[in-house]
């Protein structure tokens, strides 16, 4: 039973029932049938008819025996007589009211034995009836002594005969009953059969549902044993990420800071193109290692979004000095336009917005041969529609039905011509959709593509008071910096050698920490402006460090530490800052980012020494 399918069990259930219901039916038809022929067998047969009729023979013998005695003296046994007239009387009554006939259907001298009796009350009733007229005397006795004497034989063969009737119709009740408890007995036995039998199918059934119970829980238990595996499995997968982020992501610190260092020299133009093309090669593989990290991220929604106020014509201006290059190179022109009703500062990620203009943008211009790209933003309907459109190649219904799917591409042939992981768009959708918006697409083949990508549009409200102050900070000149004293953690002597050329290239000092206890020791034996800590370290990790140098005593506790690392997971970012981190950037750290930071921390010295 159980390997039995579902359908053969539930069809099986329905037989069983059928059949036990079929037995109640036919045992509730047997009492049925058995309650009408037990009324009609009455109905037959009236035992208190046949007493009546025995009690009828009986006054019959007492009135006679009353007459007797009376034609001896009539007046003293007048009123013997008399009630014994009455009584009889009363049983003749029986006689005339058709129950008789119901228990002597068959006799044909019914009538005759009536009319005599009735012929007989009329007589007595002029002696004995209610309006007697005669004289209560010897001669009138006489008179009805020979009236009354020929009914004897009738009576008593009208007696014998309902005797013999009710008889036979008793005996054929109590055959016809006996038969239908026969018929009730088999019905019960069979009722009581299939009572067992169902009981025993609801008993399988029942240890089928147990077991099926057993096999549940078995399936659940190795559901949980499987979870408890992918969860391990996705640990060890974000871990492996965070490792091979950070391995990957160190040389490549060394890579394009030596690149950048070289830059700046003066160079052959044969050395500056070779110098460009190593660095384009490096970026477009850091592009492709930050685009799996994200998508790692994304999968296992760890990415963590950062809104703050963004200055939407700042990022565009930025997304036209990153891309114009590429578009001049292939002849293209690369417009951008903000619509002006749109506010001046929004509540946005900015660098997620950033990453998906540079996405959208990119793909348009790699699939553009001649013509334009254009960037725009509008407000419509509420919401923020940022829009890259361009006069490419198009794409048709087929290639836009897998477009956002994972590692798909334009053209998957061995033969393509345009590269890429097939990983941007996917990213690009789910950080859209991530920020509570989505990116939809409209291409013709042929006719180029317009992708729009639409965010909820949050303006920043920004107080009147402060507007002018602003505008006074803004135009007022730089601050004048000086060089600061940096101290850098960094276990990788590759890394060291870069920032000390280009922490030198700007004019700072820079002492070197090769791991955390080192770190620590030198912050509390020399005062420095600014801690560049890696967080991957020999003996003491970043983390533990910073926590450490923050235990100092003194002014050395609050020096700014800054995380640089290539661990650039949103829970490391969190793990700083519980340490006390001030600031947190992403290896590898290009010049300009360092420029930035040093200049920041630099102007922030001056002001406060002064």
């Amino acid at each position: 039973m159980r390997g039995w399918a579902p359908r053969g069990r539930l069809l099986l259930t329905v037989v069983v029932g059928l059949l036990l219901a079929a037995a109640l039916a036919a045992v509730a038809w047997v009492q049925v049938r058995q309650h009408k022929l037990l009324d009609a067998t009455v109905g037959y047969q009236d035992d208190y008819l046949q007493i009546s009729l025995n009690q009828l023979q009986s006054e019959y013998l007492r009135l006679r025996l009353a007459l007797d005695a009376a034609a001896a003296a009539p007046e003293a046994q007048h009123e013997a007589v008399q009630m014994r007239y009455d009584i009889f009387v009363s049983r003749i009554d029986l006689l005339s009211s058709g129950r008789l006939g119901r228990v002597v259907p068959d006799r044909e001298d019914l009538a005759p034995i009536v009319a005599q009796l009735e012929a007989f009350v009329e007589q007595a009733d002029t002696l004995l009836g209610p309006r007697a007229a005669a004289a209560f005397d010897a001669a009138a006795i006489d008179r009805l002594r020979a009236s009354l004497a020929p009914l004897d034989a009738p009576i008593q063969e009208l007696v014998l005969s309902a005797s013999h009737y009710v008889s036979a119709q008793v005996a054929q009740r109590y055959e016809a009953v006996a038969t239908q408890g026969r018929i009730g007995v088999t019905l019960t036995a069979l009722l009581a059969a299939s009572s067992v039998g169902f009981a025993l199918f609801a008993f399988q059934m029942l240890r089928l549902e147990e077991r099926r119970a057993r096999d549940l829980e078995t399936l659940a238990a190795d559901l949980r044993k499987a979870q408890r595996a992918a969860e391990s499995a996705s640990q060890a997968k974000s871990a492996f990420l965070a490792n091979m982020s950070h391995e990957i992501r160190t040389p490549f610190q060394g890579l394009l800071g030596m690149l950048q260092v070289l830059d700046s020299e003066r160079l052959e133009p044969a050395q500056r193109r070779q110098l460009d093309t190593a660095r384009r090669s490096a970026q477009h593989l850091l592009a492709v290692l930050n685009d799996v990290l994200d998508m790692s991220r994304l999968e296992a929604g760890t990415l963590a979004l950062t809104p703050a106020p963004v200055d939407l014509r700042q990022v565009f201006a930025e997304v036209r000095a990153l891309m114009g290059g590429s578009a001049g190179e292939k002849g293209l022109v690369l417009e951008t336009d903000v619509d002006a009703a749109i506010p001046a500062q929004l509540w946005l990620d900015g660098t997620r917005v950033r990453q998906i203009l540079f996405n959208l943008v990119s793909n348009a211009i790699k699939f553009t041969e001649r013509g334009a790209v254009t960037v725009e933003a509008r407000q419509r309907a509420g919401a923020l529609v940022l829009s890259v459109a361009d006069t490419g190649i198009g794409i048709d219904d087929r290639t836009r039905a897998r477009l956002f799917q994972r590692f798909s591409q334009g053209d998957d042939s061995t033969a393509r011509r345009h590269g890429g992981t097939g990983l941007g768009l996917e990213i690009s959708r789910s950080l859209a959709r991530l920020m509570g918006g989505d990116v939809t697409v409209d291409s013709e083949p042929g006719r180029g593509s317009r992708f729009e990508v639409r965010l909820p549009l949050t303006p920043v409200q920004v107080p009147a008071a402060t507007a002018p102050a602003a505008a006074t900070e803004a135009q007022a000149p730089p601050a004048a910096t000086r060089a600061l004293s940096l101290l850098a953690a960094d276990d990788n002597e590759v890394n060291r050698e870069v920032l000390a050329a280009m922490i030198e290239m700007l004019g700072h000092r820079v002492t070197f920490a090769a791991n955390g206890v080192e770190a620590v020791q030198a912050a509390g034996a020399q005062r420095f402006d600014l801690v560049l800590m890696d967080l991957h370290m020999p003996e003491m990790d970043g983390i533990d460090a910073a926590r450490a140098i923050r235990a100092l005593a003194g002014d050395i506790a609050r020096v700014p530490i800054v995380a640089l690392t290539a661990d650039a997971f949103a829970d490391t970012r969190a793990r700083c800052e519980a340490a006390g981190m001030d600031e947190f950037l992403s290896k590898p750290v290009g010049l300009p980012e360092l420029t930035a930071l040093l200049s920041r921390f630099a102007a922030a010295r001056v002001v406060r020494t002064a």
